[in-house]
């Protein structure tokens, strides 16, 4: 779930578990999002609030049982005393890679699996080629078993887009593309700020 500062910026993806550790402890509220308004609940609340959509509209949200009640699992919380900035730095790291490139190789232009996926050098590093964002792609294997250690013009291999570095994380715009992440988006401003995942 989405986790925002106690200014509503966000900061961080975190699960289930976390968050209503956060949740027991009264460090965090939640924030039940609606048409583009939103409410604040704290746990007793939320709990509350559970039992009312479990009979409504039990199918929008996933569920946790306890012995004596069941209670919906937030999309998004609040924390009450934390007011750091989020970090706007995209971290360089396998799975915003694959994210970036949506698990397409940049060669052929298919989409695979992550584990079906390796990471290309543009630019072989035995030829000084960095391991940058600009210098690395997603690669199904047989692509890049034909590349081998030249560059794609040595290969007669084309890029089907240049490597760049986004300028917002590319996993958080995999899960806006879900129904149930909905309510992120009023929250996430792409323009100025970036989720960090942890």
């Amino acid at each position: 779930m989405l986790v925002l500062n106690k200014h509503y910026m966000a900061l961080r993806i975190i699960g289930a578990r976390r968050a209503f550790s956060l949740l027991c402890r009264e460090l965090a509220e939640v924030i039940a999002c609606d048409d583009g308004s939103y409410a604040n609940y704290d746990l007793r609340n939320w709990v509350e609030l559970s039992e009312t959509r479990r009979t409504f509209e039990a199918h929008k949200h996933d569920w946790i049982s306890t012995v004596n009640f069941h209670i919906a699992v937030p999309r998004v919380i609040r924390l009450l005393c934390y007011d750091r900035i989020p970090n706007k730095t995209v971290k360089f790291n396998r799975r915003n890679l694959f994210a970036r490139d949506g698990n397409h190789c940049q060669y052929c232009g298919k989409r695979f699996p992550a584990a079906e996926l390796s990471l290309d050098h543009v630019i072989p590093r035995r030829l000084g080629g960095p391991a940058t964002w600009g210098n690395i792609v997603c690669a199904c294997l047989k692509c890049n078993v034909k590349k081998g250690g030249r560059t794609p013009a040595q290969a007669r291999m084309m890029l089907i887009k240049k490597p760049i570095k986004p300028r917002s994380n590319p996993v958080i715009h995999i899960h806006l593309a879900h129904e149930r992440y909905r309510s992120w988006k009023q929250f996430l401003d792409h323009a100025y700020w970036s989720v960090e995942l942890t």
